[in-house]
């Protein structure tokens, strides 16, 4: 049997429903010795609570996979884009100018 280079190849599908995505402008990350845990939230302007979107659960090899390729990803988009501003540099305060939350 001839071995190839060729990754396999595999089909994925998506449905109308996941296809049209979900906003998030938070990312929650939290970690045990398994597993990475991702929390994407849409936190909303003068809004006191905010709602996770969506969960994504990974093990440590495919976080750090998927570190790689975001970082490779952020890359290319500057390369063609220019770079994105980071959000240290940008000062919004983290109310978005609604009312401050209280604990």
């Amino acid at each position: 049997m001839e071995k190839t280079d060729q990754p396999a190849q595999i089909n994925i599908e998506i449905s109308e429903e996941v296809s049209e995505g979900e906003y998030a402008n938070l990312a929650i990350i939290t970690h045990s010795h398994a597993e990475f845990v991702i929390d994407f939230v849409n936190v909303m302007p003068g809004t006191p609570k905010s709602k996770v979107k969506s969960r994504i659960i990974l093990t440590p090899f495919h976080a750090k996979r998927f570190m790689k390729a975001m970082v490779d990803n952020v890359k290319k988009f500057e390369t063609a884009n220019g770079t994105i501003q980071d959000m240290e540099a940008v000062e919004i305060p983290f109310n978005f100018g609604g009312p401050t939350a209280q604990a």
